[in-house]
Parts: C-alpha cells; structure tokens; sequence
C-alpha cells in the first residue's frame, strides 16, 4: 500500500519530525491538537490539523477513538504514534488497523509482547536474552537493596522509584502506581535488583520482510529521575565483544517476536562485571534516534514508513560515521529537585544550526524543536523545550561543539537546564566516559547547574545591564536626549539600579555606578566602559573586554536577560514599591507551578515534622510533594483534592514551634 495522507498521533518536536520527512517523501500531513496546543508550531507545520476539544492527555492524545476519527474528517490514510501517549498501545494500533488505516508502527502482537515488561523479560529469558529477575516486594530483605520500582506499561522515568529501605517500598511502589497510571492509564508496577554502576546501552533494530537490521548502540547512562539527559552514539568505551553481543542479544529479541519497523532494545551495563541485563523493548520511535540517523546516515521516520508500505528498504550498515551527541533541553530548575517550569519562551536562538528535523545529515549542529520565541510551556504535558544534536568526527569534538553552541544560545524566560548541560558536556566524568545512570543521584548539583563563567559574571553582567538600561532611557527621552546617562552637575553619590536575580527572582542585587561622560562601578575594580547602547556594553575588566548584549522582552519589560561570552543571567528590575497584597506569611507553602492537587496528608491544626508531606500536586505527568519546611502547626489549609491552582497560590501555612511556644508562654 501507498501512504498519501499521514496523520501523527502527538505533539511537538516529534510531531514536526516525522512532518519533516513526509514533506521530504511528498506525503501530505494531518495534526492533532488539543486546545492548549492550538497555536503550537506543529500545527502549523501540518497541511491539515484537527482540533480534540479538551487539554489533558486523557481528554484528547490518549484518546483514541477522537484520533482515528480525526483521521476519517482529514482524509489521512495512514497514522503515525510519535513516541508516548498511545504510541505502544496494542488496542489502539489494533483499532487504526481495523479502521482501514495503515499503522507506521509494529503488529500489535508484537506490542503486547513487550508492553507487559514483566511477560517480556520471560519472552526474553525464553529467547537467551540475559534478564534481571523479578522481586515480590512484600519478600524484599534488606540484603537485596537496593531496588527499583518501574511502571510495567510504560517508560520515561514515570512509574519509576529507587527503594533503599524496606519500610519504604509500600509506600514507593503507591506513588510509582498512582504516577504510572495517570501517565500511560495502567498502574501496575513490578520490583527488580538496582544495579549500582550500571550504564543505559540501547541498540536500535529495524524489522523488516528480509530479516532484522541492528543499526548500532547507543549509551543513554545520564538521566535525572530515570529520564534520559544525555545520549550518544556510538556508546564510548565498550569492549568489542561486547558490543557484538550487545547486538546479537538485540536481533534475538526482535526476532523472538518477530518485528518488524524501528524499535529499541534497551539493556543495563555493568563496566565492573561487563554483563548485561535485559531492561524492555521499546516498539516505537526514541526520543534519542537522531544520534543514530547522524552517524549511520540513515532516516529512521522514512524507513518506518516504507516498513509500513510493505517494503524491505536496503540498509547497507557498516561502521559508524564519526560520533553524535544529544541533549535535551527542558524548562525545569536543578537545583531545586529538576522542578518543572511553565510559561513564555521570551526568546529561542541557538547559534550555527545546519538542519532541523532532518533525516542524514552532515557534520553539524541539528536541532529538533518543539517551540520557539514567544511560545509557552504548559502544564499538561512535558517539559521539553528541543533536542539540539551535534554529529561531529569524534566524540572530543562533538561535546566541545555541543557545549559551546549551548553556551552561545539566546534562551529566555524560563528556568532551563541548559547550564546543567553545558556543565555536564564539559565535566571530566563525562568526557572520560566513567558516568553511569546513578551519576546525578550523588553529583555536585549546585555546582553542575551554576553558569559556567564562574564567580563574578553575575555581578558584572548586573553592571553591563545597568549600563544598557540607562542608556535605553536616555534615548527615550523626548528632550535632551543628547545630555549622557546619569549626569549630574554635582556629583554626591552613585546611581543605584536594584535587580532581582533568576526569572522569580531570588537574591537581590544592587548595582551602583557613577554616568556622565563615562560610566563606572562604584563597587567593581579596574572596570572600563569602551562601549555602550540601548543593548548591549562592552566592558574591561583587567584589561580584558567583553562585549554583554542586553535583551528586554517588550511583553515584560521588567525582565532584563544578559548574553555573554561567560553565559546568561537573568535579573528582573525591582520595583520601587510593593503591593501589600502581594506579600505572604511566613511559612506559607506556595504551588511551585500550576497544577491539580490531588491528595492532602495533614489537616488544619496538625502538628507536623519538617520535611512531613502535607499536600501532593499534579502537574507536567509528575507528582510533587509539598512538605512541611519544618516543624510546626498547620494553621491555614486552603488546599483541598481535586483543587485546580496557579503557580504562588497559598496552600497552606505551617507555623513554626518555637513561634506556637511563644505565643502560648505570652497568652
């Protein structure tokens, strides 16, 4: 059969992806989107798109009988799953296939197979596959910790729970359900042996008529909560032997059960003992394939679909073409847990991008991006803002490439991981190929997520700001606008310019400088203004000359972002006065984010431990535990389950002891 009209079951970087390779293959294109993603680039990526009313996952991508009947309005006669939301669901692959559309994706046998990853391990037990065993988590004993917990019917880090105490697995196997079946719809989880060292090998495998091609491995070992952060391939410093048995493992699983189009095999790597260890099989496209496209010269979207038509495409594999390395960029903050961001991208720009979406590609930057200046991340789904890849002649030169275009990119508005990366690429664990997927469990996270510029770039970006908005101002002003910033005829003390450091501003900072003919810090030394405009200042320091653009974001012009060679800061001018209303009690526990509240652990008038959970929110498919910030009474509780709250909403006060105590002896 011939695909004419394909409609792709997702959203985002992965929705314009695959448009990306129909374009290239003359295939028309169908979106669908919910009403939260109605102005999303994907949408207008599609020669068509069909609006699901609603905007939870559950309302409209989970649901598949709006999908294959926004298929039937468009004319599509084929559909594509991305990755996630229904992309592994047999019954909906089963029902596409039975509505007379053509399935870019395995039989659905083939995904119940390795859908249950408890059933898979025993398939791939069967099939001499090396597999950890299953532990039935009321018999764990204190000599088999640690363990993991992991959602049967899904991936990405939901469902998922390292365990280290026994009194905690109860308690660690209900969160992993209850996150596993509000992400994937089924909460069954199952507990196997934590292997301390391991590393996260993946070897891709493409099932066509004439047999199962392996198109190599790749190593996804750095992950924060068990979602992968980095990837690359091929995986560094693997012995020969056992990389060819790597591969062999991964045709005998495909084999087994008979696959056919781009899946995954993923396995967990012991450098200490070299064995490896059957994870799951993952019967869709990766987050990751573009590191394999990059070396091995192939489109991995295309091949899918010419599986799907019926072909057995010619895969001529031979060895790796140089070294490819993929980061994901998200709106979180590390240093506070990997806390997920929401709201306006102000600005997106990463420098010296050869291709975007595409399939083969050259030596160079790639970049697969979800959004762009001006959109915003929502709450109802992932954080993930793009994919930047750089395929390079060897691994040296891939992360030194990675690293820098990260550090020269324009990203503002939200909290990001991009220093976390920058830091990551450049970090010698990380370049000497010694990381495994516990490394973030027990680095130096202040450390790692810190601009890479070192101590004092935010002071003097705050001045090269300063020096910018003063002059802005001056150009503003509609007479005499040719006297310089900041003169004064009698000069009796500096100018000061407060500035809230981060995007919610954290710490304050004061800058105070001296204008006229020149500008000067008045707390920095040795520091000369050779340039300066409405934005940006080139500034000596030393003798040594930097030049800091400036940026405002004329929808918050509040909002001051400053690019240098030493990184981004991101400061918010204070304002000189401050609503009343806007201030809140001490203790107040504030939503970090939108979101849903869906369980309350304490009740007004509680006494409560620090660190004790009071409320639980939902938001971006995880939960996130409110705690008590330390012992006390609760003595506000205006949160209750089911709750729909904005981000700073008060949901709770906990009233420390030692203020309970003093207000008792006074009474």
């Amino acid at each position: 059969m011939t695909i004419t009209r394909l409609l792709v079951a997702n959203r985002g970087e992965i929705a314009r992806r695959v448009f990306r390779t129909c374009r290239d293959l003359g295939i028309e294109t169908v979106a669908v989107h919910s009403d939260a993603d109605a102005g999303m680039p994907f949408v207008r990526d599609a020669d068509a798109a069909v609006r699901l009313p609603g905007n939870t996952p559950a309302e409209t991508y989970l649901r598949g009988d709006l999908v294959i009947e926004a298929a039937r309005k468009a004319g599509a006669d084929a559909i594509h799953p991305g990755y996630g939301f229904l992309s592994e669901n047999a019954d909906f692959a089963r029902q596409v296939i039975e509505a007379g559309l053509t399935w870019v994706g395995p039989a659905p046998e083939s995904i119940t197979a390795m859908g249950d990853k408890v059933r898979s391990k025993e398939l791939m037990h069967a099939a001499g596959v090396p597999v950890l065993g299953q532990l039935e988590p009321a018999a764990v004993t204190s000599f088999e910790l640690p363990v993991i917990v992991k959602a049967s019917a899904g991936g990405g880090g939901r469902g998922m729970r390292i365990v280290r105490d026994v009194a905690q697995i109860e308690a660690e196997v209900a969160i992993a359900s209850a996150e596993a079946a509000s992400a994937f719809g089924d909460g069954t989880v199952f507990v196997e042996t934590y292997v301390e060292d391991g590393r996260h090998i993946e070897v891709q495998v493409l099932g066509t008529p004439d047999g199962t091609v392996v198109l190599g491995e790749r190593d996804c070992s750095v992950q924060r909560r068990h979602q992968k952060v980095i990837e690359e391939a091929p995986a560094p410093g693997l012995p020969d032997a056992t990389r060819k048995a790597l591969h062999e493992a991964a045709r005998a699983a495909a084999e087994a059960i008979d696959y056919r189009g781009a899946g995954t095999v993923e396995f967990l790597y012991s450098p200490s003992s070299d064995r490896f260890y059957f994870l799951e099989m993952n019967t869709r496209l990766q987050v990751e394939h573009p590191v394999t496209e990059a070396v091995y010269g192939v489109d991995l979207v295309a091949l899918q679909i010419a599986v799907a038509e019926g072909h057995a495409p010619v895969v001529a594999v031979g060895e790796p073409n140089g070294h490819a390395v993929e980061v994901r960029l998200y709106a979180e903050d590390p240093a506070h847990d990997y806390q997920p961001q929401s709201g306006r991208i102000a600005r997106f720009e990463v420098p010296g991008v050869v291709s975007t979406f595409a399939g083969p590609s050259s030596y160079g930057i790639r970049l697969d991006s979800g959004v762009g200046s001006g959109d915003e991340i929502g709450t109802f789904y992932d954080a993930m803002i793009a994919k930047v890849i750089v395929h390079a002649p060897t691994r040296e030169q891939a992360l030194r490439q990675l690293a820098g275009a990260l550090a020269r990119a324009e990203l503002h508005g939200l909290v990001t991981n991009r220093d976390l990366l920058v830091n990551l690429l450049r970090d010698p664990v990380f370049a000497g190929a010694t990381m495994s997927t516990t490394w973030l469990d027990t680095a130096d996270l202040a450390a790692l997520a810190g601009a890479p510029g070192g101590e004092g770039t935010v002071e003097i970006s705050a001045f090269a700001a300063a020096v910018a908005l003063a002059e802005a101002a001056r150009l503003a002003r509609p007479v005499q606008s040719r006297i310089p910033a900041g003169w004064r005829n009698v000069v009796s003390a500096p100018q000061v310019t407060t500035f809230l450091r981060g995007v919610s501003g954290d710490d304050e900072i004061a800058v105070r400088w001296y204008g006229g003919r020149s500008f000067r810090s008045a707390d920095l030394e040795c520091v000369v203004v050779t340039d300066a405009s409405a934005d940006h200042a080139t500034i000596q320091v030393d003798g040594v000359a930097r030049t800091f653009t400036v940026f405002t974001d004329p929808a918050d012009p509040d909002r001051v972002d400053v690019e240098s060679a030493l990184g981004h800061v991101a400061l918010r001018r204070k304002p000189r006065f401050v609503d009343p209303s806007s201030q809140v009690a001490e203790g107040s526990l504030l939503a970090p984010m939108p979101g849903s509240v869906i369980a309350v652990r304490a009740a007004l008038g509680d006494v409560v431990r620090e660190g004790q959970p009071i409320l639980v929110m939902e938001a971006m498919k995880m939960q996130h535990t409110i705690a008590a910030p330390y012992t006390g009474t609760v003595t506000e509780l205006s949160a209750s389950a089911g709750q729909q709250v904005e981000a700073g909403a008060v949901l709770a006060v906990v009233e420390p002891a030692e203020a309970a105590s003093e207000e008792e002896s006074a009474g």
